[in-house]
């Protein structure tokens, strides 16, 4: 039996080229060490099963121009972590008059693939304005689309003007004024999805718009970065998430909030149980603003 070649050992391949190469026999390739990913595609069953993975497989089996779009291409983009899991589909742009049979683990779509495409040599994506602009005229609920858009920037996936910029040039077609107006309330400076949610309510409520992610210093000393910043009114905002219960981070807590406290300045803290009362914490903010 001819050895395993080595470009199978690690990466997707096709198992109809394996027997006919001769490198696997049909009894290996049922065995346990391969695991199968689509119909006639499979890996090394001791690599990990993730989306990057799954859209390599997709790749294997996609017809000719075809690209990978949506969260799939997001994920691709994204150094600080995927934007999509195993469990969820892999995205495909076909080009127009192109039909595929993609079965299950698939959601396509059609659209030109012809520019504002990247590859590596081995699968295509939408480049990142283009990822951006895409998903935003196609996601949900409002709120949750500014969410992605600042999650996207957040991971350095994208730059925001240059979304903005992008969207303000769309033509008339579906989603293009919703994504100007998402690219509009996104701010880019969240880090993380219930920052943008608090943000999003504060401006929803009608209060002055908070500087996120502000620096707060005294006599010319650095004392904290604050989740959201008044500095006229010396009030901070600060989204309380469940990390703040980790281990140690009590204490650094305290010390943190005894040097903003010395500084002259107040702190509202806000959690997800405020939130679901967006009518009483808009009025306990405003109510320190006028103090």
């Amino acid at each position: 039996m001819t050895s395993l070649h080595p470009a199978f050992a690690g990466g997707v391949f096709r198992g109809s080229e394996a027997l006919r190469r001769g490198l696997l026999t049909p009894a290996q390739l049922r065995g346990p060490r391969w695991r199968r990913l689509r119909h006639d595609v499979y890996v090394d069953a001791s690599v990990p099963l993730t989306h990057r993975l799954l859209a390599e497989a997709v790749t294997l089996t996609a017809p000719a121009g075809a690209v990978l779009g949506g969260l799939t291409a997001a994920t691709l983009w994204s150094a600080r972590g995927p934007f999509a899991g195993p469990e969820d589909p892999v995205e495909v742009v076909l080009p127009p008059g192109v039909r595929w049979n993609a079965s299950s683990g698939v959601r396509v779509r059609t659209a030109p693939t012809t520019g504002d495409v990247v590859t590596d040599g081995i699968m295509r994506w939408t480049d990142r304005t283009r990822t951006a602009v895409d998903l935003i005229r196609r996601a949900g609920p409002l709120d949750d689309a500014v969410v992605l858009l600042d999650r996207l920037s957040e991971h350095r996936v994208i730059f925001l003007d240059d979304v903005r910029a992008a969207v303000a040039f769309l033509p008339r077609c579906r989603g293009s004024a919703r994504a100007r107006r998402i690219a509009a309330l996104a701010d880019g400076l969240a880090e993380s999805p219930p920052e943008t949610r608090l943000r999003l309510l504060l401006l929803r409520a009608g209060l002055p718009a908070p500087i996120a992610q502000f620096e707060v210093r005294h006599e010319g000393r650095f004392v904290a970065r604050v989740d959201f910043g008044y500095p006229a009114h010396k009030l901070a905002i600060e989204y309380d998430g469940a990390w703040h219960g980790t281990a140690g981070q009590l204490t650094r807590d305290r010390a943190r909030m005894n040097r903003l406290t010395a500084a002259g300045w107040r702190v509202i803290f806000v959690t997800a149980a405020d939130m679901r009362r967006p009518e009483e914490l808009a009025a306990r903010i405003a109510a320190a603003l006028s103090a």
